[in-house]
């Protein structure tokens, strides 16, 4: 092993053993698929069933083996303490490639990533955020002011266009063409199902000339055209200029003052940032970096704004408690960015729903050099799997992992909680830097809902289903008019 600086060095004292463990290998694989069939038919309950296993657990994908990590504490290490043995990679990153390109969510550890980062930073600090509050609540109010009451709606499918819609306006900043923003709606949930197929089935299977295959790739070519026309509005909006008043966001003095006006949108930061040493992003990775934003956008957030509704809907007493808190911080006002910080329960019902259903159930790093890890050791360029999801679901860390308790995230029982075992934001240094931004919008969009409307649910209870983020199989709630 080596460290940091690529020194030689003994294995760190946290993975070193006198006698390596052998990694036990979860039981039901097949020839030639491995694992695949029970990843592909039930994945949560077989990533979960693994705990039992023991901290490390073996599985092939195809031929391939990758190696599962079950418990919080360990990693930890992969993410935080070891990290320079576990590059982000692996087969679902192979997969979320071939569409994000190089966006910061995917790109490879190293100066790359550094700069990427830094450059991208301005765009998710509080004070940039802030300018774009008022303007997506607005956003929401509008999209569900047309809801007719008593009549169901596809929740799901209504969080997931409303969390798109959102993240444009906010990114792009407003009067994209509609028919731009419903396109990217129609794409993105079959994009991401493919994007899944290929990281699960074995790589001879994906490369083949088959329907679905080419079928991917029309979609992945088609996202990149939306994309190419989203940069266009935004630098159309930037060369006609800012308004006279408006001044640039504190904390962004590498760019022009057009982010902080009422027409701009985030983005702007990336057109407008200039590294000192490598000069502006190119074309290529402006395209990526959308996208993986976008990506973010309408998955984690949507599926999150679904769920949340539906446990309110399903949970009189904390249904009251939402709206208490609601009416209390806004009365018959509508709300507004300065109002977000006063909404401590509604953030610990988001925080729940989080830990219950994600985001991301399934990550992937693989190891740079031969590794122990907690006893097991894993050779070179091997994938090594951890779930969010089977993390946030461990009985040791949550007591009664499957009731929906907001109350847990209070300010004493949170104390209680191991952090590394909440992981719907990621940790370490590739923990997701649009955080503080996925709050805001989180709290904007179920906020604004929620003062206007009650929701019921309308279908059978939805059941768990892995794609990329866990979202419902289907969910139908049906809006009632409220009053403060």
């Amino acid at each position: 092993m080596s460290s940091p600086s690529g020194s030689p060095t003994a294995p760190p004292t946290a993975t070193r053993t006198t006698s390596p463990t052998v990694t036990p290998t979860a039981p039901g694989r097949l020839p030639l698929i491995g694992h695949a069939h029970r990843l592909a038919r039930r994945p949560l309950d077989f990533m979960d069933s693994l705990r039992t296993q023991g901290s490390v657990v073996r599985i092939l994908l195809g031929p391939t083996p990758a190696y599962v990590v079950t418990d919080p504490a360990v990693t930890r290490k992969v993410l935080v303490t070891e990290v320079d043995a576990f590059a982000k990679g692996g087969k679902i990153i192979d997969a979320l490639r071939v569409f994000f390109g190089d966006g910061l969510a995917t790109i490879a550890d190293g100066d790359r990533h550094m700069k990427h980062r830094r450059l991208m930073q301005p765009m998710f600090n509080k004070a940039h955020i802030a300018t774009r509050g008022d303007v997506m609540i607005d956003h929401v109010r509008t999209a569900t002011a047309g809801w007719t009451p008593g009549v169901a709606r596809a929740t799901y499918e209504d969080m997931n266009d409303l969390a798109l819609s959102t993240f444009l306006v906010a990114l792009f900043g407003p009067g994209l063409p509609a028919a731009v923003q419903e396109e990217f709606t129609r794409l993105m949930p079959a994009i991401m199902r493919g994007t899944i197929r290929q990281t699960i089935l074995p790589g001879w299977v994906t490369e083949l000339p088959l329907p679905a295959n080419r079928a991917h790739e029309r979609r992945v070519t088609r996202l990149r055209v939306l994309i190419d026309r989203a940069i266009d509005h935004q630098r159309t909006q930037l060369s006609a200029g800012p308004p006279p008043a408006a001044q640039a966001p504190p904390g962004c003095p590498a760019h022009g003052t057009s982010e902080g006006a009422p027409g701009g949108g985030l983005f702007s930061t990336l057109l407008t940032a200039d590294d000192p040493e490598t000069g502006p992003l190119s074309h290529q990775q402006l395209q990526d970096e959308a996208i993986t934003l976008l990506t973010g956008a309408i998955e984690t957030t949507g599926t999150t704004l679904a769920w949340a509704l539906h446990q309110i809907g399903r949970n009189p007493d904390i249904e009251r408690r939402v709206h208490a808190e609601l009416d209390g911080v806004c009365g018959d006002r509508p709300l507004a960015q300065q109002d977000l910080a006063s909404l401590p329960y509604l953030r610990a019902v988001l925080k729940e729903t989080m830990r219950m259903y994600g985001p991301a159930w399934l990550v992937t790093r693989i190891t740079t050099r031969p590794v122990v890890l907690d006893g097991h050791p894993i050779p070179e360029g091997a994938d090594v799997v951890y779930s969010p999801y089977v993390h946030q679901h461990d009985p040791a860390v949550y007591a009664d992992p499957a009731v929906f308790d907001p109350d847990r995230w209070g300010p004493e029982r949170a104390k209680q909680v191991d952090r590394s075992s909440f992981l719907a934001f990621g940790d370490g240094r590739r923990k997701c830097i649009g955080e503080e931004f996925a709050w805001t919008e989180l709290l904007v969009v179920l906020a604004t809902v929620l003062q206007r409307w009650r929701l019921t649910l309308a279908s059978a209870p939805p059941r768990p289903q892995a794609v990329v983020t866990v979202k419902p199989d289907r969910l139908e709630m049906t809006p009632l008019p409220r009053a403060a």
